[in-house]
């Protein structure tokens, strides 16, 4: 009896470590995915692929609203930017990634041009 009682506090302890590191993984994502203003961002913007039919405007709240042929809002979601990289996140789930090289944005095989 007293062996089933020591695996049993044995379960308490290491459920109770992992509740700890995923309530801290949880806090670390909140901390992680907070918007964060991005007015003065050189790349916050519209950016187009150059027939005009793909259009990503990244907003200065850290969100993006991506525009497809008519449909001015075909997707939208939040990104982040680190160094020339971004990182979106789309409300349905959908995740990409991109890179800007000399002023332009290459994502998902497309390439987007700033807008002037």
């Amino acid at each position: 009896m007293k062996q089933i009682s020591i695996i049993a506090a044995a379960v308490l302890v290491a459920g109770a470590a992992g509740l700890s590191v995923q309530k801290g993984l949880a806090q670390m994502n909140s901390q992680n995915s907070a918007i964060r203003p991005l007015a003065s961002h050189p790349y916050v913007g519209m950016w187009v692929t150059a027939d005009g039919y793909i259009r990503h405007n990244l907003l200065p709240n850290g969100r993006y609203d991506e525009g497809r042929g008519s449909r001015d809002s075909a997707y939208q979601g939040r990104y982040e930017i680190r160094g020339n990289h971004i990182d979106y996140w789309d409300d349905t789930g959908f995740t990409a990634d991109g890179t800007f090289i000399d002023g332009v944005l290459h994502h998902a095989g497309m390439i987007l041009y700033r807008e002037k």
